[in-house]
């Protein structure tokens, strides 16, 4: 069973560390002569352990904020950290062996994630023996990890004998294999059917819990709520809502979904589209606080 409502208020969130933090973060590009804003003032906080995931139409600036923490662009303004790394004032250097070593990338296009001439368990190994891992110890993690997610029957096949959805899983394992904090993961389900997709998800869900790994995700797949901890909505370059799931603990796997909207660093917050269009999009509102939470008015 699930239930969607809005309202105010700080949401329960998974462990209590905070391992990835954005203040009023801006990110402009310049294309000859125009400026395109990517991100209006974000600010988000993910906590470690935490499974995210990003939702947002085209433009609405989720490619932008992960090739952020991936630390592919710099930001333009405010302030963005994943771990003890400052992404602001990182320097080219750093910001080189932050993504060698601390973040793990899953790509949407599955050939862009394993080498076709390699088995799975060999494309799990290769990160390992670039770091210098002796091969029992290697051979160990790889092993471990596609057992993780569902793959340690197929790892002498090559990519070419697995299904999408089987591809990605033991891409899965080769983002992890270094054992990086943060896994970013841009739409693994898009060239994927829904009974593939909910198995990469799952896997991730396991990997996550598994691994205590930090996942953030930008995704299309519509039942990517049932398998993590917290949907984020960005538009227009900030963050306009997010919902957290929260066990009912009636039936098992039963969780209540439960929608925010989001109150930045200033002050400012984004109403939902469905709102707006009760509204009629007004100019003004008024605002009137109550124990109940907040009603927002129409001012003609």
């Amino acid at each position: 069973m699930k239930k969607t409502t809005a309202t105010l208020g700080r949401p329960l969130r998974p462990g209590g560390e905070s391992f990835i933090e954005c203040v009023d973060l801006f990110k402009i590009y310049k294309r000859e002569e125009l400026e395109v804003v990517g991100l209006r003032g974000l600010d988000l906080e993910v906590h470690a352990g935490e499974f995210l995931a990003i939702v947002g139409s085209s433009g609405s600036g989720k490619s932008t904020l992960m090739n952020v923490l991936a630390g592919l662009d710099k930001p333009s303004a405010g302030q963005v950290r994943v771990g003890n790394r400052d992404l602001v004032e990182m320097s080219d250097k750093d910001r080189t062996e932050y993504r060698r070593r601390e973040v793990g990338f899953l790509w949407q296009a599955t050939g862009r994630n394993l080498l076709g001439y390699l088995s799975a368990r060999e494309n799990v190994e290769l990160p390992l023996v670039i770091a210098g891992v002796p091969g029992v110890a290697r051979t160990k993690r790889a092993m471990e990890l596609l057992s993780a997610v569902g793959m340690a029957e197929k790892a002498d096949r090559s990519p070419a004998q697995l299904s999408g959805g089987e591809q990605q899983r033991v891409a899965i394992s080769v983002a992890l294999a270094n054992s990086p904090p943060l896994l970013l993961a841009d739409e693994p389900t898009g060239e994927l059917d829904t009974v593939s997709a909910t198995m990469v998800f799952q896997a991730l869900r396991s990997i996550c819990e598994a691994e205590g790994v930090t996942i953030v995700a930008v995704s299309h797949y519509p039942g990517v709520a049932e398998f993590v901890h917290r949907v984020v909505r960005i538009r227009d370059g900030r963050i306009a809502s997010e919902a957290v799931m929260t066990p009912t603990y009636r039936r098992p796997g039963e969780v209540v979904q439960q929608e925010y909207v989001v109150i930045d660093a200033a002050g400012r917050l984004q109403l939902p589209q469905e709102s707006l269009a009760r509204l009629g999009r007004p100019d003004r509102a008024h605002v009137e606080d109550q124990e109940s939470g907040t009603l927002i008015k129409r001012v003609d």
